[in-house]
C-alpha cells in the first residue's frame, strides 16, 4: 500500500468523523476518488497535493464543535477585577452584555422546546435544533462590543478576559496595516499558491465554532484596500449573513453565527459607517500615574517576576521611585512604556543573580541606573 492509499484512507475516515454537510461530503467524496484515479498520473502530481491539502482543511474546520457557554455573572467580574484594575465603567458594560446574552439564551431555549421539540434544548447535542436555537439568539442578542482606547490601554487583554469568563477559546485576528480583503476571504483555488481566509484558519485553530474572536485594530487597516476589507467586516458581524460565510477557498457557506465578535479600535475616524452601525462602541479610559502605579505593583510586577524566575525576596522596590517608574519618557496612556521599564528591571536583576552578584536587591533612588539605563 503506497503512502498516497494511505493518506486517502485516513482522510476518509476523517470525513465520516467530521459529519460534514451531505453535499460538502459528495464533493470531498468525489475529490477522494479523483485523487485515486490519479495517483499513477505524474503530471497530476501537483492537483493531487492541491486536492488533499483542501480535504485536510475541510475535515479539521469545527463543522459542529462547539463549547459550553459558562454565563455566571459573579464568576465574570472575578475574572475580569483578577486581569484589569479600575476600569469600572467598561466592566459594568461587559456585565450587561453577558446578563442580555444570558437572558436570551434562557428565553430561547425554553421557546425552542416549544417550537421544535424535536430538537431538544440548546444542550441536547441535536445540530439542528442547535443551529435554530442558535441563530434566533443571534438576530435578538446585544450589539457587537468595539473597545476604543489609546494602544496600552488593555483592550486586548480584556476581550481575552471575557473569553475566560464565557469558557470559549480565544482567537485574535490582526487588522494593522492588513492590504488585501482576501487575507479574510482566502484565495480561489484556481491559484496554486491559495490559501484560506484568517477567519476560517482561526476557527481551526480555536477547535470550536463558537469561540471569541478578536478582530483586533479594525482602524488601522490600509487605506488602498479599507472599502473591500470594511465591505467583509459588514458580513461578518451581520447576523443575517455570517450565518452563511463563503470562504473562497473553502467554497463552501460556513455558518460564523455561533462566533462571539469582539473588535478593537483607537479611533473610529476611519471604520466605515456601515460597520459602525453594527458595533457598540465603549471608550477604554487612559490610566492616571496612581492607576499605573497599582497596576504595576499588584498586576504588571508579580507576572514579569515570575516570568523571570524571581521572587519577592529577590527584588524590592523603594516606594519613592514609583513615580519614576511610571512615566520613564513622559506621558503614556497606557501602560506598554511601564510593561517595558518593569520588564527591563527583571530581566537586569535575573542577570546579576546568575553572575552571582547578589539574591537580593532593593532598587532604591541612589541604584536605581543601575538597573534601568533611561535613569
Amino acid at each position: 500500500m503506497s503512502k498516497l492509499t494511505d493518506e486517502v484512507a485516513n482522510l476518509t475516515k476523517l470525513v465520516v468523523e467530521a459529519k460534514l454537510p451531505r453535499d460538502l461530503e459528495t464533493r470531498v467524496a468525489g475529490n477522494l476518488e479523483e485523487i485515486v484515479r490519479l495517483e499513477s498520473d505524474i503530471t497530476a502530481r501537483v492537483h493531487i497535493e492541491q486536492m488533499l491539502r483542501y480535504i485536510d482543511w475541510v475535515v479539521h474546520l469545527p463543522w459542529n464543535e462547539r463549547t459550553k457557554d459558562t454565563l455566571d455573572l459573579a464568576n465574570a467580574r472575578k475574572i475580569l477585577d483578577a486581569h484589569h484594575y479600575g476600569l469600572a465603567p467598561v466592566k459594568e458594560r461587559i456585565l450587561e452584555y453577558l446578563a442580555v446574552l444570558k437572558l436570551n439564551i434562557e428565553r430561547w431555549q425554553q421557546e425552542s422546546e416549544i417550537r421544535f421539540p424535536e430538537s431538544g434544548s440548546i444542550d441536547s447535542g441535536n445540530r439542528q435544533g442547535e443551529a435554530k436555537l442558535s441563530h434566533a439568539i443571534l438576530a435578538r442578542r446585544a450589539p457587537i462590543l468595539c473597545l476604543v482606547g489609546l494602544v496600552g490601554t488593555g483592550k486586548t487583554t480584556l476581550a481575552k478576559s471575557i473569553a475566560d469568563a464565557m469558557g470559549r477559546r480565544f482567537v485574535r485576528i490582526p487588522f494593522g496595516g492588513m492590504s488585501d480583503a482576501l487575507d479574510l476571504r482566502g484565495q480561489s483555488r484556481v491559484r496554486p499558491d491559495a490559501e484560506i481566509g484568517l477567519i476560517l484558519k482561526g476557527l481551526r485553530f480555536a477547535g470550536s465554532k463558537n469561540p471569541v474572536m478578536l478582530l483586533d485594530e479594525i482602524d488601522r487597516v490600509a487605506d488602498s484596500t479599507r472599502g473591500d476589507i470594511m465591505g467583509v467586516l459588514v458580513e461578518l458581524l451581520d447576523p443575517e449573513q455570517n450565518v452563511s460565510f463563503r470562504d473562497h477557498y473553502l467554497d463552501y457557506p460556513f455558518d460564523l453565527s455561533d462566533v462571539l465578535f469582539i473588535a478593537t479600535a483607537n479611533n473610529t475616524t476611519n471604520i466605515a459607517t456601515a460597520v459602525l452601525d453594527r458595533l457598540e462602541p465603549i471608550q477604554m479610559p487612559s490610566y492616571s500615574d496612581e492607576e499605573k502605579i497599582t497596576i504595576a505593583k499588584d498586576y504588571v510586577l508579580p507576572l514579569l517576576m515570575k516570568e523571570s524566575g524571581l521572587t519577592q525576596e529577590n527584588l524590592t522596590i523603594d516606594e519613592a521611585i514609583w513615580p519614576k517608574l511610571v512615566r520613564p519618557l513622559g506621558y503614556d496612556a497606557g501602560i506598554r512604556s511601564l510593561e517595558r521599564t518593569m520588564n527591563s528591571l527583571c530581566r537586569k536583576v535575573a542577570r546579576m543573580m546568575v553572575e552571582g552578584r547578589g539574591k537580593s536587591f532593593h532598587i532604591t533612588p541612589d541604584n536605581i541606573k543601575e538597573f534601568i539605563e533611561t535613569y
